[in-house]
Parts: structure tokens; sequence; C-alpha cells
């Protein structure tokens, strides 16, 4: 019956909680609701993994309420942050993490939550890749510390790891492949019944993947996106014809001029004049 008074009186403080923030300007989410992960244990009174479901419970219906306003959802690296403070075990929280977060996001507090996650589920691969990809292409690229990530896995007993996954490290360290590993990991994360009702968030994070930076409503190219990944879950055209189609949408790199290209062109063309001068002198 205490424990029970004390779950009670937890939730209650929740509720306040959610009820009286001050909502910052220009989000439709209360972010400064958000307290510290140890004064939410003081009032949790050992309820911890109850009150980390509130609070995820709660962020997962702001990311729900931010596609019918079409705003875009930032805060959910936030909410799972301080969740996974709570409950270190709630494993949900990470893989939405590791799945949801556009892979140029500015906001870094996913770089907590998905060391915390590999820190306390080191056998979980897919989590490990997800963060290693956006290690290797978030706003402080270190190619780096994503193959660090990875090297342990070269030689893991575990056989559900690909080949191609426990040598993705030297892919980081040369920086090759990594969108295409990235297009492989949106395409298998969309096909999660957990994430039905979030291939939005895919879609982005494809469009964003693929070159293309801030999502743009009015682009064919995400329209394009949509459409093949639609096509994709509904299984009216195979993995294969989605994966290959998506990449066919990479945006082409800007090719720079090259200086020493262009100072031997017009050295090539000042000789060609010289000659052609040349050659009117010799008729005349």
């Amino acid at each position: 019956m205490r424990y029970l008074i004390c779950l009670v009186l937890a939730i209650v403080v929740v509720a306040f909680a959610f009820h009286y923030a001050k909502p910052l300007p220009g989000t439709n989410f209360d972010e400064s609701f958000l307290p510290k992960a140890d004064y939410v244990k003081y009032v949790a009174a050992g309820n911890d993994a109850s009150v980390a479901g509130l609070f995820w419970i709660k962020g997962l219906t702001e990311l729900g309420e931010s596609y019918l306003t079409g705003r875009e959802y930032a805060y959910l690296s936030h909410v799972a942050n301080l969740c996974t403070e709570l409950d270190s075990l709630f494993y949900t929280p990470y893989y939405f993490v590791s799945a949801i977060t556009p892979m140029d996001s500015k906001d870094t507090t996913d770089y907590a939550v998905m060391r915390r996650a590999l820190r306390i589920y080191p056998e979980q691969w897919r989590l490990a890749v997800a963060h290693a990809l956006r290690l290797s292409k978030g706003p402080f690229p270190n190619k780096t510390a994503a193959a660090n990530v990875m090297r342990p896995y070269f030689d893991s007993p575990d056989t559900t790891i690909p080949p191609h996954i426990r040598t993705i490290y030297r892919t980081f360290e040369l920086d090759t492949m990594q969108t295409e590993t990235a297009i492989e990991m949106v395409l298998n994360d969309v096909m999660q019944p957990r994430f039905k009702k979030f291939r939005s968030s895919f879609c982005n994070k494809a469009y964003r993947i693929l070159g293309y930076g801030m999502t743009n409503a009015d682009s064919l190219v995400l329209k394009e996106i949509k459409q093949t990944i639609d096509m994709f879950v509904d299984g009216k055209i195979s993995p294969a014809q989605a994966y290959n189609h998506l990449l066919q949408l990479k945006r082409p790199e800007e090719v720079k001029p090259d200086s020493t290209v262009a100072v031997s062109d017009s050295t090539v063309i000042s000789a060609a004049d010289s000659s052609a001068v040349a050659d009117t002198s010799a008729l005349n």
C-alpha cells in the first residue's frame, strides 16, 4: 500500500508539471517542463521505470501531433535522455532515437543517449551502426569516432552480424559507402511494426541522408522518396528496387573548378592563338 501511494504521488507530480509548464517560443513542445533526472528520482520514490514510461508516452504524443501540425519535432532525444537516465534498461527510447534522429541534426543530445545505449546494450549492433553513421554525418563529422564505435564488431561472436557490417569500420576510415549503409538502415527500420505510424520521419531522414538538408515539403525529390518508401512498405516493389531507386535520387556533388586545369587550359589556348598569328603572318 505504501508503494502504491508513492506511485500515485509521482504521477500527480508529473501531471502538474505537464499542466503548468510554459511552452518555449516557436515550438509545439513543452520542453521547459523537463526536469533533471535527480529531481524526478527524488519524487518518484523508487518508481523510476514507471515515471520514465509516463515521460516517454508524452514524448511520443508530441511526436505524433507534430505530423498533424506540420512542424518538425526536435525534442525526442531530450525526452529519451531523461527517460534512460531514470531507467537505463528502457530499450525503446534508444531504438526510436537511433532510427528517427536526422543525420545532420545540430542538436547532439542523442549522442549522450546512444553512448548510454551502447554501454547498456553492447550486443545491439544496429544501435551501434546508427550511432556511427550519425557521428560521421553529424554537425561535427568525426570519422575516427565512428570507426571506433564499429571496430569491436569485426570479430564479434554474434552470427547475426552481416559481413559488410563487420568491416564497416573501414568504410568510415576511408569515408566511403556511408550513404548506402544509411539508406539500408532506413529501409530496415521503416518495416518495423513499432514504427508503423512514423513513416514520415523516415522519409524526411532519407531526404537528408541523400544530401538535401532541411526538409522541404514541396520538394519533388521528397515526394518521390515518400512514394518509393510507401510502395516498398506495401510490397509493391522489392527491397532491391527501393534501395537502388533511392540511391539514384542522391543529390549530385558540386564539382569545384580546378585552378590547375584552368591555368593549363589557358596556356594551351594562348599557345594556339600564337600559332594562329604566326600562320597568318606567313600567309601575308
